[in-house]
């Protein structure tokens, strides 16, 4: 007697800024993110991505992507997929799109992945705030050399710099070319 169903195993779920598919059929994951870092708070994520990747399992199966806010009960996003493991060798793999994610305050936010309504995986996304980096101020640093106005007996306009750029390690590059080197 064979099986008619067996659940599936997830492999694997992953946040993404997002995913695509290469030409050989290989998925390319970018931007793996274990915390959401924001310059301020509310802010609106336009898209994630939910990568995960099923095993082990044989039917047809209803995938749940659920997004909870930091207090656990506020359903925020909530996507359903439909997928079909036609033997227990085959993986399938659903990305789940989550499009104007709201983000209101600072925490844990929530993840949680059920098939046939079974809980598989729920784990935490935490949203940071990360405050921008302030401008540099006009002060020089100690690292760095001061001009100094000319001294007696000096010309009262200063002498134009002598520096030359480095010569460059390329014999085609021209020495006064001080475009950077890539």
């Amino acid at each position: 007697m064979q099986a008619a169903r067996i659940l599936p195993d997830l492999q694997c779920s992953l946040l993404c800024q997002d995913v695509r598919l290469e030409a050989n059929g290989n998925f390319f994951l970018i931007g793996v993110l274990d915390a959401v870092r924001v310059p301020q708070l509310p802010i609106t994520a336009f898209v994630l991505h939910v990568f995960n990747r099923w095993t082990a399992g044989l039917g047809q199966f209803i995938e749940q992507v659920r997004l909870l806010a930091p207090d656990q009960a506020t359903v925020l996003h909530k996507v359903e997929t439909r997928f079909t493991l036609p033997n227990p060798t085959v993986n399938a793999t659903t990305v789940t799109v989550l499009r104007n994610v709201q983000f209101t305050q600072p925490g844990p936010y929530w993840v949680e992945v059920l098939v046939e309504e079974v809980m598989k995986v729920r784990y935490p996304v935490h949203v940071v705030v990360v405050p921008p980096p302030q401008p540099q101020s006009a002060q020089p640093r100690a690292d760095q050399p001061t001009e100094q106005a000319p001294g007696p007996g000096s010309a009262s306009s200063p002498e134009p710099s002598k520096a030359q750029p480095p010569p460059s390690s390329d014999p085609g590059r021209a020495a006064s070319d001080s475009s950077p080197e890539v």
